[in-house]
């Protein structure tokens, strides 16, 4: 059974607080990935910022040290898959997993730039799980779920829509998650430039159905995004199988 995460929050840091996060630069710069803000969603993802620099001072949640890296390499990074996201969920109030969360990449984005979306935030390390628990009571965050579990011991309703960064191999993450996907899902797995390989080691039973481009404001790095499918309706309910 999965276990809830208690947070603790940090000590604060000896140089002093966080720095701030412009509300008003989150805006546009993410208006460049075409994803429209509220002034209240942006403000939400500059305490995200601040509370993830805080964190890491003390347990070491990210290497990423720097404010503009962590706008960049995480905010940013992660708001890129959210017009896949709602493409996907066509208007509906879909359930996201983000596989492997970490310190809420990209599940905790996603959660505040979609608010009709319910986001699951699965991770196996008790510490990340209590930076997330804190996280949603900070933000405030309605429509995340944190869950302390390996994911492929973890059951629960069938997901629309599972995502991943910087979690495993494709394969892995499909293998994994497969018994989590709902028949008509898809997968979204976000990676670097050096995919084709991966992309085809793609177990039986799925195709992949797009690789998209992702342009990060800033970042100077390829970034892409593959959308996996199953292609028996019937495999993709079915439990993992061990398969390598």
């Amino acid at each position: 059974m999965a276990k809830r995460s208690i947070a603790t929050p940090p000590k604060a840091r000896a140089d002093g607080a966080p720095p701030e996060f412009d509300p008003a630069r989150i805006i546009e710069l993410a208006a460049r990935l075409g994803v429209e803000l509220e002034a209240v969603q942006a403000q939400r993802l500059a305490t995200y910022a601040r509370l993830l620099l805080k964190w890491s001072a003390v347990h070491n949640l990210t290497a990423i040290r720097a404010a503009g890296d962590v706008e960049t390499r995480h905010v940013l990074d992660s708001l890129a898959i959210v017009p896949l996201v709602k493409r996907a969920a066509r208007g509906r109030g879909v359930r996201v997993l983000d596989v492997g969360s970490g310190a809420g990449l990209p599940g905790v984005p996603i959660a505040v730039a979609c608010p009709d979306v319910h986001v699951a935030l699965v991770d196996a390390v008790q510490k990340k799980c209590a930076f997330l628990t804190q996280v949603g009571l900070e933000l405030p965050l309605a429509n995340i779920e944190v869950v302390h579990a390996r994911v492929e011991n973890w059951h629960a309703p069938a997901f629309d829509i599972i995502v991943s960064r910087a979690f495993s191999s494709l394969r892995e993450f499909i293998l994994l998650t497969r018994h989590l996907l709902s028949p008509g899902g898809v997968w979204i797995a976000m990676k670097g430039p050096a995919y084709e390989r991966e992309a085809r080691d793609v177990p039986a039973g799925v195709r992949i159905q797009e690789v998209v481009r992702l342009e990060v404001p800033g970042l100077g790095e390829a970034r892409t995004a593959i959308l996996v499918r199953p292609t028996i309706a019937a495999d993709a309910a079915r439990p993992p199988t061990g398969e390598k």
